[in-house]
């Protein structure tokens, strides 16, 4: 690779709706694994209670032990909480829309934005339009790859506020659905939890969850997820990674990217038994074993910057399915997700 001054861009439709189809044909046991997991909820309350009895142990602690705590502790927390929000985004806990928003609201209060919502609902579109400028919120500005450019302190300032970048590319996609009672009972929900632990805790358990909310998605070894996912750090063919690294024990198999785009129909805890279903589709493919390592290549190495994005030129086009097609009938990953788009 190069240092890129632009996208990569491509004419080829993304790969996972092929290889979803091809891994049926070839192993259609592979259908038995889509479902949902409801006890995925009681992970959602245990980490939503590991965050409140951390804030009410350091609300009297000092700022040193808050920022550690937050690093060491808080931002793995914040993290899972944040692959719940995904399992609940892609409504993998229960049959009913409403109980997993929901359960991705309640997994949301210790992040202190209100964000649940309106993930889904951008993140659908990440699925069905994959790499289409317009639509897919995962993709950079043009602006925001040029501003941070591949300089060290620019990737730094990146990673610390990828919550903040992530909000200002809202403004180029097309279709966004309007605030709704959804969207307002998920930033009620988050002023009430706010309030309450500012009452009751002080003003140190609240930094303490910001902190923890910022580490769990920047400037930290569990940043580099969003480096993995989908940039070009191997070549400038493949534009989904997996990582298969002991983190995802803690993670809830995040890391395997390219199964969850193939198949995200299928929750978390059985991510790994497609791999090992279709290791001739999986094993071919680069990945990544250690999000630390990745971390400092992201930061150091000039030939990785926001550029190395695979870009489509044209809109992607995804065929409407009926919003009551069963899971089990799905054969794609783009009917799937049109599927489960929010009405």
């Amino acid at each position: 690779m190069s240092k890129r001054t632009d996208f990569v861009y491509s004419d080829k439709q993304e790969p996972h709706r092929l290889r979803t189809k091809k891994i049926l044909q070839q192993h259609p046991e592979v259908r038995q694994l889509i479902g949902k997991n409801k006890y995925t909820f009681f992970a959602i309350l245990g980490l939503v209670l590991f965050q409140c009895v951390l804030a009410w142990l350091l609300k009297d602690s000092s700022w040193w032990m808050i920022i550690g705590a937050a690093y060491l502790l808080g931002a793995f927390a914040d993290h899972s909480l944040f692959v719940m929000i995904h399992e609940c985004a892609h409504h993998l806990l229960f049959k009913r829309r409403a109980a997993n928003r929901l359960s991705g609201i309640l997994a949301n209060l210790p992040q202190l934005f209100p964000s649940s919502v309106s993930f889904e609902r951008y993140h659908i579109k990440h699925h069905s339009f994959q790499g289409v400028h317009e639509l897919d919120a995962d993709l950079p500005n043009r602006w925001e790859a040029r501003l941070i450019n591949n300089f060290f302190i620019g990737k730094c300032i990146w990673l610390l506020f990828y919550p903040l970048f992530q909000i200002f590319r809202i403004s180029r996609l097309r279709e966004i659905k309007p605030f709704d009672k959804w969207v307002a009972l998920n930033f009620a929900a988050e002023a009430i939890f706010i309030a309450a632990v500012w009452y009751w805790l002080g003003p140190k358990a609240i930094v303490y969850l910001l902190l923890s909310f910022f580490f769990s998605v920047g400037l930290h070894p569990l940043g580099a997820r969003w480096v993995q996912e989908h940039y070009l750090t191997h070549d400038e063919q493949q534009e989904t990674f997996s990582y298969y690294g002991v983190l995802n024990l803690v993670a809830f198999n995040v890391g395997y990217h390219n199964e969850h785009h193939d198949f995200p129909s299928i929750p978390w805890n059985k991510l790994p038994k497609i791999r090992k279903t279709a290791p001739d589709y999986y094993d071919t493919l680069s990945y990544h074993k250690s999000w630390t390592l990745l971390f400092f290549r992201f930061l150091f190495d000039k030939e990785i910057s926001l550029f190395n994005r695979i870009v489509r030129k044209e809109r992607g086009k995804v065929a409407l399915t009926d919003q009551s097609t069963p899971d089990r009938d799905l054969v794609s990953n783009s009917s799937k997700a049109t599927a489960m788009t929010p009405q």
